[in-house]
């Protein structure tokens, strides 16, 4: 683990794991991070009470479900709203929680394709999946503040490129992290899950 447990976090992941020791299915399909998107045949977790999740739950604490007891992990636009510790944190739990083979996908915002823009000089304007979503975007009118905009805006704590993703899951445990294009796979359980066209990362770690 990235730090050393506090005694409050110690109790948070206590907590957390018996609310999931009680929820989980066999075999769980989990969305980590729900909002209001939530997936028939999925256990939904989120920390906003008002989205209804199945089970509510602050992910700053980890996500400490029982070893094995989950065969497919999703999450969309989560990682970059925690700090870096504790993204690490959910990704060792969340290799611990997989089955054999089983697979976690992760779908977020690319740091590479923001500093990219950057370096060349554009920025969104009006028209893009950014503004349509947020009218915030449309006022962007230069590039260095499209890049400070995607940095801090929305709560965002740490974004992420491949390479930095890919070193992170593995140094979690998994051994094959793949880049994956928006709604496909070739796992019929993870195809179509992506709600949002910005989600310019898309990766599957495979345990």
């Amino acid at each position: 683990m990235a730090a050393t447990e506090t005694t409050l976090q110690k109790l948070a992941r206590s907590q957390a794991r018996k609310r999931l020791s009680r929820s989980l299915p066999k075999h769980a399909k989990v969305q980590l991070g729900c909002g209001e998107h939530r997936f028939d045949g999925w256990l939904n977790i989120d920390i906003n009470r008002a989205v209804n999740p199945d089970v509510r739950l602050d992910l700053r604490a980890g996500f400490p479900a029982p070893a094995e007891s989950v065969a497919f992990i999703f999450s969309e636009h989560v990682f970059e709203h925690l700090a870096l510790d504790d993204g690490r944190r959910i990704f060792i739990d969340c290799y611990a929680a997989l089955e054999q083979d089983g697979v976690m996908r992760i779908a977020m915002p690319d740091l590479h394709y923001i500093a990219e823009r950057y370096m060349e000089g554009r920025y969104e304007g009006e028209g893009g999946p950014e503004a349509q979503r947020d009218a915030d975007y449309r006022r962007i009118d230069s590039p260095a503040l499209l890049f400070n905009f995607a940095l801090r805006s929305w709560g965002h704590c740490y974004l992420y490129d491949f390479a930095e993703l890919d070193l992170r899951l593995r140094q979690a445990g998994f051994t094959k992290v793949d880049r994956q294009q928006l709604g496909k796979s070739l796992h019929p359980e993870l195809v179509g899950l992506e709600q949002r066209a910005e989600s310019r990362l898309i990766v599957e770690a495979t345990k």
